[in-house]
């Protein structure tokens, strides 16, 4: 393998790069997040700085972030960014505050690897959440529960498999070293791996467990024994036998933005289900011939998971309505007139009054 293969430029982003057939340009991969300036990898120089077109003209959702590939002019000790290749895969996450835009975690990855922790922190709802977000971003999901010194392992694991339908799920001890082998497996030369997960799962000290050394800096336990935030950026690692990890920082929340298929993959169960309902748009909240509410009722699907979905598909709704005024206003119009006449029927039917 070439050293550009082995960051991951692979048939997908060489066919772009040769596409563009400016043999001025060579590839490089972003290998952590900045504002105007970007370390790279793969090429001579070690920073890049987007050209001035780019600087005016880029979303800022097409921003180069950490796993993207870009075609620059590589000369001196700053490169020039002139092209950023089309993402195989990106995990967005909706930025915090009301205005509800999205935010890049990372790009171009293989496999996120979902890190959760056997202690008072898990959260299967989060889980959820995250295994939505990662299916939604074109990547595979695998479960890291971190921490299993602590005990109670075989409740959670069923928890988890009640949830990560189909998915690996991989326990480890990021302080014993149990299940690293395991954890190694899911890395391979040319292979994208990130870790994602909330603060103080371990993400970080798994990262130092696999390279056999202090390389990500590890925050100290609080006095409640859970882990303290480390990471402070995203950033790219390449392995010593090939490969790339990314490590970012923990999320207090991962909000979603979108819905690209994720919640059908994450909520296979629920998806299977609802092909059996009466109405084809069926919203699963009291709909007459409703499978899924069926399947509650009968105790084949666990309420909370239902109203976990139904949360998080409410979101993204809420979400794409922020991001399209005319479409928040439709519905708010919509909302109106339906409020209206329930009031009209209450009026004159005695069931439908308060």
């Amino acid at each position: 393998m070439s050293s550009l293969e082995l960051l991951g430029f692979g048939p997908y982003f060489s066919a772009q790069y040769n596409l563009l057939n400016r043999p001025d340009l060579v590839p490089a991969r972003v290998a952590a997040d900045g504002r105007d300036i970007f370390p790279l990898r793969g090429c001579r120089a070690p920073l890049g700085e987007l050209s001035g077109r780019l600087r005016h003209q880029l979303d800022p959702l097409e921003r180069p972030v950490v796993g993207d590939w870009v075609a620059v002019a590589d000369g001196g000790d700053r490169a020039v960014i002139h092209h950023i290749l089309e993402r195989r895969t990106a995990l967005i996450r909706r930025a915090a505050g009301k205005a509800g835009g999205g935010q890049v975690v990372a790009a171009n990855v293989d496999l996120f690897l979902i890190v959760t922790a056997a202690d008072r922190d898990f959260n299967l709802r989060r889980l959820e959440r995250y295994l939505t977000a990662v299916w939604d971003s074109g990547a595979a999901p695998v479960v890291v529960l971190n921490k299993i010194d602590l005990g109670g392992i075989d409740a959670l694991t069923q928890e988890i498999d009640s949830v990560a339908l189909g998915v690996p799920v991989v326990l480890v001890s990021a302080m014993t070293g149990y299940g690293t082998d395991a954890l190694r497996a899911h890395l391979g030369r040319g292979t994208t791996v990130a870790f994602v997960g909330s603060s103080g799962v371990g993400k970080s000290s798994l990262i130092n467990r696999l390279l056999g050394g202090e390389v990500q800096r590890i925050g100290s336990l609080r006095k409640d024994g859970r882990g303290r935030h480390a990471t402070t950026r995203r950033e790219l690692i390449e392995l010593p036998g090939g490969g790339i990890l990314i490590d970012t920082p923990g999320m207090r929340e991962l909000g979603l933005l979108e819905d690209a298929g994720g919640l059908d993959a994450g909520f296979a169960d629920i998806a299977a289900l609802a092909e059996h309902c009466r109405f084809s748009d069926c919203g699963h909240e009291g709909e007459p011939g409703c499978a899924v509410e069926a399947a509650v009722t009968a105790g084949e699907l666990d309420a909370a998971r239902l109203a976990g979905y139904l949360k998080l598909q409410r979101e993204i709704a809420s979400a794409e309505h922020r991001r399209d005024p005319a479409l928040a206003g439709r519905a708010k119009r919509r909302w109106k007139l339906i409020h209206k006449a329930y009031r009209a029927r209450s009026k004159i039917d005695p069931k439908l009054k308060g």
